[in-house]
């Protein structure tokens, strides 16, 4: 049955377009610096924000109306969601979709019942997939919903927990295989404190790491080669998440051996409450080659908590895709939209609206970006900016070959450095003229 009768398939109509259902921007066989829109792009959507959330808020119930859910925890009705799910896809033209576990299948009484459904909503997920050609972009466990993770999962102070959630690990580790995700995330939303005064936190890391490290084990015994990814996160639920952002991700991957297994999924309304921007948080990660994948969001800035908006800030998608395009584009992930309507935006047209602008926004981005590096005045000035590193004795520090004695002396030997402005306005009056 479908669901979606009177939305057409939204292609591309062109900037002077007035329907709403319709890309103004996003032409997906548009050439840009050598690959099309849907290869730069590689648009994921999230079954969590499309099929499961309710919208609800702290201060009200959900407002969204979903007439395919009976809201029973049957497999059945997880299929027919699956069907919705897949028939949206199609209308709105994206390529990939990602999901938690609980998402696509009910969690019932016990282990094997909860792991018996989602193997039966897989192998649905598995016919769908090869019926309109749609891919996993990524799979994960969701080990923060239930109870028993109310105090951490891999973190936990309670040993059973731990092994609970690493069966669960295991068995959307499994899915994932099943359905050939092109990766698995892991995204620590309980695994920090509330307070150090009740916190061993050498042990919660010790304990996370020996999680990943039987994940990375598990993956080689089962010849799963989709990669891994870290999502960072400062907070909310927990006070103070381990996964805090990209720097410290990093720092935990190296200090426990797993960098060469993990790259990081990065959410731009993370980089907001880590209070970072997200150009930051990208540029973080390619420095260590670990950028993996990107949630597209925006957060409120007004507002302390993860609140999940479409992308539509131009400037914010414009330095996202700037720095894809510096890094030659994505090899592992692509650009998902962890993303849901405003509570007001209840209506099932209102997920075309919301994925139509996000989409959009991201297009006009990658225009930008192109534009930008094409004109090549930043870059220019940048590389101008640090011209001093290229030769002399800049190229002398780089290459190792200087101590403190020896720039000791060249100081002595050379007139006071005369620093040049760095043109911060300039640089901004150029991507404003651009955009």
């Amino acid at each position: 049955m479908a669901y979606f009768t009177d939305i057409p398939k939204i292609v591309y109509e062109g900037s002077k377009s007035k329907n709403p259902l319709a890309f103004k921007h996003y032409n997906p066989d548009e050439i840009i610096e050598g690959k099309t829109m849907r290869e730069h792009m590689r648009f994921g959507a999230a079954y969590w924000h499309v099929m499961r959330n309710a919208l609800s808020d702290p201060f009200g119930g959900g407002t969204a109306v979903m007439p395919w859910d009976d809201y029973s925890d049957s497999v059945d009705n997880a299929k027919k969601r699956a069907d919705v799910f897949f028939e949206f896809l199609e209308k709105i033209d994206i390529d990939y979709y990602c999901f938690h576990d609980r998402d696509i299948a009910p969690e019932l009484d016990d282990f094997s019942k909860s792991t018996a459904a989602l193997n039966e909503v897989v192998a649905h997920l598995g016919q769908l997939q090869q019926s309109s050609g749609k891919k996993l972009l990524w799979g994960t466990a969701c080990l923060f919903s239930h109870p028993r993770y109310s105090q951490g999962a891999g973190t936990s102070p309670d040993a059973a927990v731990f092994a609970y959630g690493a069966a669960q690990v295991k068995a959307a580790m499994d899915a994932t295989h099943a359905l050939g995700g092109l990766g698995y995330t892991f995204w620590g939303g309980r695994e920090g404190y509330a307070t150090l005064l009740n916190t061993d936190m050498k042990r919660e890391l010790d304990h996370l790491a020996a999680l990943l490290h039987m994940a990375v084990d598990y993956a080689k015994k089962i010849g799963y080669t989709g990669q891994f990814y870290i999502e960072p996160k400062p907070r909310e639920p927990s006070t103070h998440q381990y996964d805090s952002d990209s720097a410290a991700c990093l720092n935990f991957l190296r200090e426990y051996g797993l960098l060469e297994h993990f790259k990081l999924n990065l959410e731009t309304n993370h980089a907001t409450l880590a209070g970072h921007t997200m150009q930051h948080e990208i540029s973080v990660a390619m420095g260590a080659n670990a950028l993996g994948s990107i949630d597209a969001n925006q957060g409120d800035t007004l507002l302390g908590w993860d609140t999940d908006q479409f992308p539509s800030d131009i400037y914010g998608t414009t330095q996202v895709m700037l720095k894809v395009l510096e890094m030659g584009g994505f090899t592992t992930g692509g650009l998902n939209f962890d993303a849901k309507r405003r509570r007001e935006s209840h209506e099932p047209i209102d997920l075309f609206y919301a994925h139509i602008g996000g989409m959009d926004a991201f297009a006009r981005g990658l225009k930008v970006a192109a534009a930008i590096r094409e004109d090549g005045r930043i870059a220019d000035f940048v590389k101008s900016r640090y011209s001093s590193w290229d030769e002399g004795i800049g190229k002398q520090i780089e290459d190792g070959k200087m101590n403190f004695d020896d720039l000791t002396e060249w100081v002595k030997k050379n007139p006071e450095p005369v620093v040049a402005s760095g043109r911060q306005e300039l640089m901004e009056n150029i991507l404003n003229e651009l955009l």
